[in-house]
């Protein structure tokens, strides 16, 4: 049997969140939009309330071990996922650089959402009944979050 540590894949979560979070802080900064600071305000604001929900989930577990189809394979996911390019780039000289237009930043966030929807679904998989309920809460507020972003994107994709 091939396990893994619960709480390591959680505790990635709450690192991706964080990126998430700091993202969406600059973006709230960078634009003079009304609608780019509100918006990005906002998500940059439930990114925080997502951090602290899957604290709350962490302090919850036990230090715990879930199967997996072979020995690596979430650890391997979940690393490929907090490592991918989007994350390691989160930073305000980076963002400075690169982010210059209102669609760049939707896009990104776009990106991020989708992101957050496929990690947690994995992490469903994995997760006590009590524990899954929470992270389906975490995954449709996302999917709301990537609606938000997509109906922004309409007024800046020209």
């Amino acid at each position: 049997m091939n396990l893994f540590n619960t709480p390591e894949a959680i505790d990635m979560g709450i690192e991706k969140e964080r990126k998430r979070r700091d993202f969406y802080g600059y973006a709230a900064l960078k634009f003079k939009e009304n609608d780019m600071v509100e918006l990005f305000s906002r998500l940059r604001d439930w990114e925080n309330t997502h951090i602290k929900k899957f604290s709350e989930i962490r302090a919850t577990l036990e230090e715990s071990e879930a199967t997996e189809s072979y020995q690596g394979e979430f650890a391997a996911y979940a690393k490929a996922t907090v490592d991918d390019i989007l994350y390691k780039q989160v930073s305000a000289e980076w963002f400075a650089e690169n982010v210059k237009e209102p669609l760049t930043a939707i896009q990104y966030g776009m990106g991020f959402e989708k992101d957050a929807i496929l990690f947690f679904n994995e992490l469903l998989k994995f997760m006590t009944p009590h524990h899954k309920e929470k992270i389906q809460e975490l995954i449709n507020e996302e999917k709301k979050h990537l609606i938000y972003l997509s109906e922004l994107k309409k007024k800046y994709d020209k």
